[in-house]
């Protein structure tokens, strides 16, 4: 799934059968022939979006209803994805309180102009209501097409969508972590309740550049729900350094009332910044 920025595009559609009308969220067609591998298989995660602006790689994102995409606030890759269906974008709706500076409110939603139509590779996430909890250990998963590795190794054609599976730290111990190897004070929080973590204490697996927006997802009692948005991170998988991502339920009113009432849209951070990027460049530091 491709959504593209592009007042005057066009809906392109492939020939993906329709799924089952008895299709719902969270639960995936084709089911995952890889073991311990990174590349997904294609409808392993049916809800994946890339946002595309004039052909570069903008960031991630989630199908969470028909017409209606699920990102981060920010993030570029010459685009070229296979097996994909693009839609063009009515409008971006940003959280009025987000920050780039602080990486506070990082959400986003993006409406495409035309609904789309499920099939077996195309489906919607389920949403956690405010009251869903990740606990801690918890294993989950984050998709997307950014850097393999932290040193400006960005993903070769044809682009297969990555997957690596990561446990869930609980905000406060994620918090602790942050700390370390710093002299900034146990006082100062860094991160904030209203983020969730996933990673290992030793690094070595994590999101990265170009991921931003895109899903941490996890599996409960069968159905697929999505805990997190990636936001952002101090480096990539190094020890003491998990991802810290969006939590999801904490912006559950947030993403209903906007969903109907519009809000802050179009000319938003996502393609002011957009304007200024160099061409496809991973950097590293910082992922947000």
């Amino acid at each position: 799934m491709v959504v593209e920025e592009r007042r005057a595009g066009q809906v392109f559609r492939q020939g993906f059968r329709p799924a089952s009308p008895c299709s719902s969220c969270g639960v995936p067609v084709v089911s995952s022939r890889i073991v311990g591998g990174t590349d997904a298989v294609i409808g392993e995660w049916p809800w994946q979006v890339a946002v595309i602006y004039n052909d570069y790689f903008i960031c991630g994102g989630s199908l969470i209803n028909t017409q209606w995409v699920l990102s981060a606030a920010e993030e570029s890759l010459n685009a070229n994805f296979q097996n994909t269906r693009r839609s063009s974008v009515e409008k971006i709706i940003i959280n009025s309180q987000y920050s780039s500076a602080a990486g506070k409110w990082n959400i986003a939603l993006v409406k495409m102009t035309n609904p789309v139509i499920y099939t077996d590779y195309i489906l919607p996430i389920c949403l956690p209501t405010m009251y869903v909890t990740f606990p801690t250990g918890m294993d989950c998963w984050v998709t997307g097409w950014g850097c393999l590795v932290p040193s400006s190794v960005k993903l070769q054609s044809p682009k297969t969508l990555q997957k690596v599976k990561i446990p869930v730290i609980d905000y406060e111990q994620c918090d602790q972590m942050y700390h370390v190897g710093t002299s900034i004070s146990s006082y100062i929080t860094i991160i904030e309740s209203e983020k969730i973590c996933a990673g290992y204490t030793e690094g070595g697996k994590d999101s990265c550049q170009g991921d931003s927006g895109g899903p941490l997802v996890c599996l409960m009692n069968g159905v697929w729900f999505q805990a997190g948005i990636v936001s952002w991170g101090d480096g990539c998988a190094l020890a003491y350094r998990p991802g810290v991502y969006t939590l999801v339920p904490a912006y559950q009113s947030w993403i209903k009332a906007h969903q109907h009432l519009g809000g802050r849209e179009s000319e938003s951070p996502v393609i002011e910044v957009l304007k200024n990027w160099r061409r496809a460049e991973c950097m590293p530091g910082m992922h947000m």
